[in-house]
């Protein structure tokens, strides 16, 4: 079926179930020779795991990733690199009171409709655990674009009604993996936890926000019209899980400003490259990257699955009250961190590779 691929270049192919034997992917489109460091694949794996702090699932994953293909002596060999994830601590038994039962809010009814049939363990291939390929396969982006000096950064920006009111440029990133919610301001983060406990103790869910910051991008990377930089974006962001809405630059609030304000000024700059003086753009104009940072914001909302009782129907039509069990995140956000960061590295190493596709045939 489709969906289960991303990408055109640099692709990723996705399998495997929440509750199954476990997750797994292939990646095609990694550049032969490059080393491809696997202690680095699993601590981007690492930071999304479950069971990391005390506001996250407790379901207890290593999450250890095994590669089939596509390395050979720690290099890549341009070949399809095969991996996978086993699941280890998975409680299908949590799940047995809600077999034909449709949860609020989740992909229960919509699968059904579509399938005919659906996976009631832990949502199946709906499930958010089916992210540990993205994460794998934008681990492996991210080792290609450090060759081409770029990097992704992303960090926790709001939860609930916390925000964090500086804009990137006047953080330190690397500071956001300094606590469990991947806030880089501490206070701001200690207030963000405290609002995810509180909807936790309450047996309720938070949602929030998430930024991202790509660094060192040339200019001339995207395609017009249909497949622009920023749409590609936006598509890889609302494919994953509990995603509700995307913006990049000065986003919605671009809309309050006159174009005498919004407009990015060219410039030159000390090293003789063009540059703007603004970046209300994003950096990006035309669907084109015009190599000033790239920078946007995904909104997620609060997780589905909350332990209250409920109202809602059944496979029969009946109305019924559920309760859901299992272990489940009362916010999504911190986990989602390495997700968007992964998304977009798979994003930009393909762009890279399309752009450099048509240079070599222009050299040509």
């Amino acid at each position: 079926m489709a969906g289960n691929t991303f990408g055109t270049l640099f692709r990723l192919t996705s399998f495997g179930e929440s509750h199954g034997n476990g997750v797994g992917g292939v990646v095609d489109g990694m550049l032969p020779g490059l080393d491809v460091d696997t202690d680095f694949v699993q601590a981007e794996l690492d930071r999304r795991r479950p069971g990391q702090s005390s506001i996250t699932t407790p379901r207890n994953e290593s999450d250890r990733v095994t590669f089939f293909s596509g390395i050979f002596n720690g290099k890549a060999t341009g070949t399809p690199i095969g991996f996978v994830v086993g699941n280890t601590d998975q409680r299908s038994q949590d799940y047995g009171n809600i077999v034909d039962v449709f949860r609020p809010s989740h992909a229960d009814y919509a699968y059904l409709q579509k399938y005919g049939l659906r996976d009631h363990r832990g949502g199946g291939r709906s499930s958010a655990r089916e992210t540990i390929a993205r994460v794998v396969g934008g681990a492996l982006a991210k080792i290609m674009l450090r060759h081409f000096g770029i990097t992704v950064s992303a960090y926790t920006s709001a939860v609930g009604d916390v925000r964090l009111e500086q804009t990137y440029e006047h953080l330190d990133l690397a500071a956001a993996e300094s606590n469990a919610v991947r806030c880089p301001d501490p206070s701001v983060a200690e207030r963000m936890k405290a609002c995810i406990e509180s909807a936790r103790d309450a047996k309720d869910s938070v949602g929030g926000v998430v930024t991202c910051v790509v660094r060192g991008v040339p200019a001339g990377l995207g395609e017009p019209v249909f497949d622009k930089l920023q749409a590609r974006l936006a598509y890889a962001m609302l494919g994953i899980n509990a995603a509700k809405g995307f913006e990049y630059g000065s986003g919605f609030a671009g809309t309050r400003m006159r174009g005498s304000q919004h407009n990015d000024l060219f410039c030159i700059r000390p090293d003789g490259r063009v540059g703007t003086q603004t970046n209300r753009s994003g950096g990006i104009q035309g669907g084109i990257s015009n190599g000033e940072d790239i920078y946007f914001s995904v909104a997620f909302k609060p997780t589905a699955t909350i332990l209250m009782e409920q109202p809602t129907v059944n496979s029969l039509g009946e109305s019924v009250l559920t309760t859901v069990k299992g272990r489940h995140d009362p916010c999504v956000v911190p986990r989602a961190v390495p997700i968007v960061e992964a998304m977009a590295a798979m994003v930009m190493a393909d762009a890279m590779l399309v752009n450099e596709s048509m240079q070599s045939l222009r050299r040509r």
